[in-house]
């Protein structure tokens, strides 16, 4: 029977000191099952089941722990034990945990490494950290054009990789070029003597190892391919992105903008397990720059003070017109943002993109003016309602033309547009809208 495992059965484990039990009920667990008790055990919790792990499992559970889960756990382990599973890991994933280590920790994994396993990882840590080379992996069977359904299935077959990580497999010219790519499967189909170049599937783009990686990883998963293949600038094959990297690469890159939109560091860990502290840490410093920005708010109601000591119901509206004006430059920045990362939108768009918000905030505008002013106009009088719906009318298309062109120029200024949050896009279209506003109430109330 299997045992169940939780953190409560830990502690009571780990405080009767019986290693043995523990030992049995961690290895009862699948993998899945292990990577999720890990993630929302403490660290010192989290490590002692990861000690108790078999030697293979444990470097498969370590790999696929999330960023932040992954740290905590580093932490706590030992640097013999690091070492050991640092050795183990394939050299992109190394690359990438060279990345997230301090400097010390890292050179001493780095000095204990095998001179032809160094050399792995430096090659895939000199591309750009941001680039899909960073996270591609050795090919494991290559094809070459001139061979035969025979020679390639012979290769498959002496091959000491795992045959379910030989989903694809890269056809070369003689000189590495890539030509194209063929399906294991079809070779089940094929005679043995037939040519490799009648059967593959030719290639239509070619992935760069500078390419953005979740550019490059969004497209993997659009084309609906298993494994992406990745060439240097003169088109020959330098090594391959297995789809669930791929997706990997992806879900990480909207965990990311996902929390920047709201106006918080991303944790990459699990909520529940994860200190107050670590939470207050992501969310203060938006929190500081936004009560900053929104000086510029108070800053606006200062100058148009009289106004209001004139008009009192004119404070009335403030929080409606700036919500829906903060709300329609959000929309405008999430959908432009989303077109960026699809790749359905360049910077060479900027004046298309900045046409269709103008256009989609005045209708916006004119279909929230009309019911303002048949509301407000009863209960405040027609003036009051006419500035009401002026300013819909007016801020609306401002608000959509600054929420969808700054992820743009976020862009052009090698920023990720994702950064430039929700929350601040906010507060810009706060301050704008009440300029807006009180220039219309002065104009039509002459005050």
């Amino acid at each position: 029977m299997t045992s169940v495992l939780d953190a409560a059965t830990i502690r009571t484990l780990t405080a009767d000191r019986d290693l043995a039990r523990l030992s049995a009920a961690v290895r009862d667990h699948s993998e899945i099952a292990t990577i999720d008790l890990i993630a929302e055990l403490p660290a010192t919790e989290a490590a002692v089941v990861f000690r108790l792990l078999p030697k293979a499992e444990s470097v498969d559970v370590f790999d696929r722990l999330d960023r932040g889960t992954r740290s905590d756990l580093i932490a706590a382990l030992g640097t013999e034990e690091l070492t050991a599973i640092f050795a183990d890991l394939d050299p992109e994933d190394q690359s990438r945990l060279v990345d997230e280590l301090p400097a010390g920790v890292a050179t001493k994994l780095l000095t204990a490494v095998t001179p032809a396993d160094l050399d792995a990882v430096m090659a895939v840590a000199g591309y750009d950290r941001n680039s899909i080379a960073r996270r591609m992996s050795p090919t494991a069977v290559l094809a070459w054009i001139d061979d035969t359904a025979a020679e390639v299935a012979n290769r498959i077959r002496d091959t000491d990789v795992d045959l379910a990580d030989v989903r694809l497999v890269p056809v070369l010219a003689p000189d590495r070029t890539l030509l194209g790519t063929l399906d294991p499967l079809e070779l089940l189909r094929c005679a043995p003597g037939t040519p490799i170049a009648s059967v593959m599937d030719p290639v239509e783009a070619v992935t760069h190892t500078g390419d953005d990686q979740e550019t490059a990883a969004r497209a993997a998963l659009t084309s609906g391919i298993t494994v992406l293949p990745v060439c240097d600038s003169e088109d020959r094959l330098v090594g391959i992105v297995p789809i669930d990297d791929a997706a990997r690469i992806i879900a990480e890159a909207d965990e990311a903008d996902f929390a920047l939109s709201g106006g918080t560091q991303p944790l990459y860990r699990r909520y529940l397990p994860t200190p107050f502290h670590r939470l207050a840490r992501t969310r203060v410093v938006w929190l500081l720059v936004l009560a900053v920005s929104a000086v510029l708010t108070v800053h606006v109601l200062e100058i148009f003070e009289s106004t209001l000591t004139e008009v009192v119901a004119l404070a009335l509206f403030i929080p409606l017109l700036t919500g829906i004006g903060g709300n329609t430059g959000s929309q405008a920045a999430t959908t432009v943002t989303r077109a960026l990362a699809m790749g359905e939108v360049g910077l060479r768009d900027f004046f298309r993109v900045a046409g269709k918000e103008l256009t989609t905030g005045l209708t916006l505008g004119l279909l929230l003016a009309i019911p303002a002013f048949a509301i407000a106009t009863p209960l405040y009088g027609i003036e009051i309602g006419s500035v009401i719906a002026l300013t819909l009318v007016l801020n609306c298309p401002v608000a959509a033309f600054v929420g969808g062109s700054i992820p743009l120029v976020a862009k052009a200024c090698r920023v990720d547009p994702a950064v430039v949050s929700t929350p601040f896009i906010s507060t810009f279209c706060d301050a704008s809208g009440l300029i807006v506003y009180f220039t219309i109430a002065i104009t039509i109330m002459g005050l």
